[in-house]
C-alpha cells in the first residue's frame, strides 16, 4: 500500500506525539509499504529513512514551545501532490492548520482518511488561563475528527470521552513500548555516581515536557515530601519545555539532564527508583509504559496509560484523579521503603513483556488497509458535496 501519514510534529523533535508518529511510519515501511510522510521544514531534518518519502510544506513556530513547530495551511499543495501520487490511505495525526488542509484534501479526492487524538488540547486552554476557549476547542476537535472515517485512541477510556464529546468514529489502535531498549539491564551506576547519589538513596525521575500542562507544582511537592522522609533523595528531570527555567531557578538541588534520546534516555529511566507523573492532560502518556519497562514503579493518576496499565499497589499506585493529597502520600511512601520499590519494579518490568511493537504495526496496518477497502475510490466532484 501507499499510505499518506500527516503529522506537524516528528524527529528530531521530542515529544509523545513525534515518537508515536515516527514508530507507525516506520513500522509500516519496515513491513513493504511505501509512506508518504507530509510534515513542516525543519531547520535540522530527520534523516532519511528507507521507504519513507518525506514532502516539507511552510511552517511557523509554536508559541512557548522552541524548537517546535505547526504547519501553514496548505490545501492546494496537497491536492497535486495526491492527485500525482496518490495514496491508498491517509492518517493525519495532528488537528493543527496542514492536518485541516490535509483532511479537507483526501476527502476531496476520494481518499480515506483517518486522524489520531494524540493531544488534549481543550484541556491545555485552562492550564495557560484560557479556559474561557474551552468549548471552542472542542467544537473545532468535534468537526475536525468527524471528517475523518475513523479516529485512533489509544484507550478505551479516551473513546468513551470523545463520544460524549460528539465524536462517535473512535477506533482503537493500542501503544506499545520497545521492551528490549527500556528494561532493567540499562541501569548505570555511573550515570547514578554523576547524580551524587549513595547506594540506597532514592532517584525520582521526571521524563516530558517541562511545561504548565503537566502539573509541575504537584511534582515537587510530591518530592519535598519525599526529602522530609528520606535524606539524600535526588530528583532528575529528563526533557525541557518553557517551565525549566523558572524551575531551575527556583529549585537548585534539582538535576536537569535536558533532552535524552534512544540508549540514553532507557539508562536514565533504569538509573532511577521511582516515576511519578502527576499529569492530569494526557491522552496516554507513553513515559509511563517507558518507565514500567525499565524496572520502575509508577505513581500516576487513573488517565491514560495509568489506568490501563498500574495495577494499585502491585507495581506502582494508581490514584484517583486528581487527588493530590494522595498522590502525594504515595510517592513518599514508596520512596522511603526500598524494598518495596525493589518489589514493585519486578513486577513493572514483568507486566510489559507482552507489549509488543509489531502487533501495533500490525493493527495500523490492518485498519488502513480496511479503510480503503471499504472506501473505494470516488471521483472528486462527488466527494466534494459529502
Amino acid at each position: 500500500m501507499r499510505i499518506g501519514i500527516v503529522s506537524e510534529t516528528y524527529p528530531p523533535e521530542i515529544n509523545g506525539v513525534a515518537l508515536t508518529v515516527h514508530s507507525l511510519a516506520s513500522g509500516l515501511a519496515e513491513r513493504g509499504h511505501s509512506v508518504d510522510l507530509i510534515r513542516p521544514r525543519q531547520s535540522q531534518p530527520h534523516a532519511d529513512e528507507p521507504g519513507i518519502d518525506v514532502l516539507s510544506m511552510r511552517g511557523g513556530a509554536l508559541p512557548r514551545y522552541p524548537g517546535l513547530r505547526f504547519g501553514l495551511p496548505a490545501g492546494r499543495k496537497l491536492h497535486q501532490h495526491w492527485q500525482q501520487h496518490r495514496p491508498d490511505a491517509v492518517y493525519v495525526a495532528t488537528e493543527g492548520p496542514l492536518g485541516w488542509s490535509a483532511v479537507r484534501a483526501a476527502r476531496r479526492l476520494g481518499i480515506p482518511v483517518s486522524s489520531g487524538f494524540h493531544t488534549r488540547f481543550d484541556s491545555y486552554a485552562d492550564h495557560y488561563g484560557l479556559g474561557l476557549l474551552t468549548p471552542l476547542v472542542r467544537g473545532y476537535l468535534r468537526r475536525f475528527h468527524q471528517r475523518a472515517a475513523a479516529t485512533l485512541v489509544p484507550t478505551d477510556a479516551l473513546a468513551d470521552e470523545l463520544l460524549g464529546m460528539g465524536i462517535s468514529n473512535a477506533r482503537l489502535l493500542r501503544r506499545a513500548v520497545d521492551t528490549q531498549l527500556f528494561h532493567p539491564r540499562q541501569r548505570d551506576d555511573g550515570l547514578r555516581a554523576g547524580w551524587g547519589v549513595d547506594a540506597v538513596a532514592p532517584i525520582v525521575l521526571y521524563v516530558g515536557r517541562i511545561a504548565a500542562e503537566k502539573n509541575l507544582e504537584l511534582a515537587v511537592e510530591a518530592f519535598r515530601a519525599v526529602q522530609q522522609r528520606v535524606s539524600g533523595a535526588r530528583y532528575v528531570w529528563v526533557g525541557d519545555g518553557p517551565a525549566r527555567a523558572a524551575l531551575q531557578a527556583a529549585h537548585p538541588d534539582f538535576i536537569f539532564a535536558g533532552v535524552q534520546r534512544g540508549e540514553a534516555l532507557a539508562r536514565h529511566f533504569a538509573s532511577a527508583d521511582l516515576f511519578p507523573f502527576p499529569s492530569l492532560s494526557e491522552t496516554f502518556g507513553n513515559v509511563i509504559i517507558e518507565a514500567l519497562a525499565a524496572g520502575l514503579p509508577v505513581v500516576a493518576y487513573a488517565e491514560g496509560a495509568a489506568r490501563e496499565h498500574l495495577v494499585d499497589g502491585v507495581n506502582g499506585y494508581c490514584i484517583e484523579s486528581g487527588n493530590a493529597k494522595a498522590f502525594v502520600e504515595a510517592t513518599a511512601t514508596l520512596a522511603s521503603n526500598p524494598g518495596l520499590i525493589r518489589h514493585m519494579g519486578r513486577a513493572a518490568h514483568a507486566g510489559m513483556a507482552g507489549l509488543s511493537p509489531d502487533a501495533v504495526i500490525r493493527d495500523f496496518e490492518a485498519l488502513l488497509r480496511e479503510l480503503a477497502e471499504e472506501h473505494p475510490h470516488e471521483h472528486a466532484a462527488t466527494v466534494a458535496h459529502a
